[in-house]
């Protein structure tokens, strides 16, 4: 195992032009893994324009389209790659989806959103997702030469028990491709990317769309890496960009060592457990 290597988090501009989003996704993608990625993240909802309206009309199969351009960039630059979320259709049913492709553009697991975004924030914003998807129902972690990665999308960081779970079946490294808004993205996005990683001591990613002011749903942006110590490592702006982050698995360790949680927790007053084994 290498206990180094670099992260990258790709803050893309989404349009309404699926194609559009593919093309600047492979630009994107495959400059990042010319500055040394080996681990590469894209948004929640990348191909498409996130919003219930759209979900349906920018639905594929997967494999389809988004998912096999996906694995050829993957291939081609021999990296892990994260593909954020697209709207997946199967058997009649929508899922919010995260496609995660390896070097030798294989798929290594799929996560459909588990915990649908239904919101309402009385004169901010109501959001219901469950009015056109589908949830997932299971756990979804891959493994790499550097460590074990779990992967989550968006409201999914909420839950602190689906992060617990990850940590606790060995993952270092959590994923979030998500897309806050304009009311939840100042006030919660940082926080509880901070909270899941001081938690469980482990390295958080999340990957957001760029900010469009003129979209139906204005994403917040500030895709961000924050380490075991809960210190925000690296930071996106609002706009489109892509930002990098050297994962250190020694200070990983280190930090566990200092402040030893994982062997002081009080198994024999509480738990948290998977109901089904992924």
């Amino acid at each position: 195992l290498t206990s180094q290597f670099r992260l990258a988090v790709v803050q893309l501009h989404v349009s309404k032009v699926k194609a559009d989003n593919l093309s600047r996704a492979h630009n994107l993608v495959t400059e990042a893994a010319g500055q040394g990625a080996k681990i590469v993240v894209l948004p929640e909802c990348f191909n498409s324009p996130y919003g219930t309206g759209f979900f349906a009309e920018y639905a594929e199969k997967i494999p389809g389209e988004s998912t096999l351009l996906l694995s050829e960039i993957a291939k081609e630059n021999k990296i892990f790659l994260v593909g954020g979320s697209i709207p997946e259709e199967d058997r009649g049913k929508l899922y919010n989806t995260c496609s995660v492709f390896g070097p030798d553009g294989n798929l290594l697991i799929k996560h459909r959103k588990i915990h649908l975004f239904d919101i309402d924030v009385p004169g901010k914003i109501r959001f219901q997702e469950s009015e056109t998807l589908s949830p997932g129902s299971v756990l979804s972690m891959f493994d790499t030469p550097f460590c074990k990665v779990g992967v989550g999308i968006c409201y999914d960081m909420r839950f602190a028990e689906l992060a617990q779970i990850y940590a606790k079946k060995g993952c270092q490294l959590l994923v979030y491709p998500g897309a806050f808004n304009m009311t939840t993205g100042p006030a919660h996005w940082e926080l509880l990317q901070r909270g899941r990683a001081v938690d469980n001591q482990v390295y958080v990613a999340t990957a957001s769309p760029a900010r469009d002011e003129a979209a139906s749903y204005v994403a917040w942006g500030h895709s961000t890496v924050v380490n075991p110590w809960g210190e925000v490592i690296t930071k996106a702006g609002a706009q489109e960009e892509v930002v990098y982050a050297d994962i250190d698995l020694q200070y990983l360790a280190a930090v566990r060592q200092q402040i030893p949680i994982t062997t002081q927790r009080r198994n024999d007053l509480y738990t948290v457990s998977a109901v089904m084994d992924s």
